[in-house]
């Protein structure tokens, strides 16, 4: 039987010979992450009969004998085998989502390793108004800082970080806070009460959406976690241009000690015969409010 390191080998020769990095020849085969190349090519399993055909279909030059059992050469006889232009760092992703999925249809520019391997790009507090008009743009973010971060390493995830501006998402993020996203292709199937960067042609805001978006002539609401500062307000899902959901984030704010008041607050409510979580899930229905916008426009960047 083949090994199947034999196999990846292979394959990392027709992604030599066409100029392609994993990102690339994962769009080449239709794919809507580079996770399955990318475990082709690190040989943590061996590619099926689907595959295999997949890769023949997208370089018919390819000879089947040499890529499934290294027999003769790698391109067929007559076959021209043209190379592909070189790889660049940086990519275009087009969301591929069923026709009914509310989505921006934006093209996504990553920018990559030499590797192939997607960066996240920081997207600091001064390049916020330009990130607003320029983020599908490759030259704009190839001059951003480029990470690969401990802990956020998901291949089938394109993420992003942005620096925190202002304080209406404290206390849970603080200014100059960094929050790390994954991009959001189906706004539909957003996850309600989570964290969100939206981007505008106006502003780059982080906020809490607390629905899916279904609709794209409706209005979203969004709400700050700073409450008593910042009310809802609504943008028109119209104006919406890119939308990212927050997985973690960066802070040089040390917590300090806790004060106790929260256990306080929880022995008072139950003292008194009510459920906490209830009593708390009131408070913040009870907050969202009326639709108003309050302090700066510009929230994150």
């Amino acid at each position: 039987m083949e090994n199947p390191t034999g196999v990846s080998s292979r394959i990392r020769q027709v992604l030599a010979h066409y100029q392609l990095n994993a990102n690339q020849a994962s769009q080449k085969l239709g794919h809507t992450n580079a996770s399955k190349v990318y475990k082709f090519l690190a040989g943590d399993f061996k590619p099926g009969y689907d595959s295999l055909v997949e890769i023949l279909d997208a370089w018919p030059e390819i000879s089947g004998d040499w890529l499934l059992m290294g027999r003769g050469d790698m391109l067929l006889a007559g076959s021209s085998g043209e190379k592909q232009p070189a790889a660049s760092n940086v990519e275009a992703k087009v969301p591929t989502v069923p026709q009914r999925g509310i989505t921006s249809g934006q093209v996504l520019a990553v920018t990559v390793d030499r590797t192939g391997k997607e960066n996240t790009t920081l997207v600091p507090v001064q390049a916020q108004a330009g990130y607003q008009r320029q983020f599908n743009e490759p030259k704009f973010l190839q001059d951003m800082a480029q990470y690969h971060l401990p802990g956020f390493s998901d291949a089938s995830q394109t993420l992003r970080a942005f620096e925190v501006a202002g304080d209406s998402m404290s206390p849970t993020y603080k200014h100059h806070d960094i929050v790390v996203c994954s991009f959001v292709d189906r706004w539909d199937l957003l996850k309600p009460d989570e964290s969100y960067v939206l981007v505008t042609a106006e502003n780059v805001l982080l906020k809490r959406l607390v629905a899916p978006i279904t609709d794209r002539h409706a209005m979203v609401e969004l709400h700050s976690d700073n409450s008593a500062q910042y009310g809802v307000y609504e943008l028109p899902v119209a104006d919406l241009l890119e939308l990212w959901m927050v997985r973690g984030y960066i802070s040089t704010n040390a917590p300090g000690r806790p004060d106790g008041a929260g256990e306080r607050l929880r022995e008072a409510v139950e003292e008194m015969g009510h459920n906490y979580h209830e009593v708390m899930r009131f408070l913040r229905n009870s907050a969202r409010g009326t639709a108003e916008l309050r302090g700066p426009l510009l929230e994150v960047s």
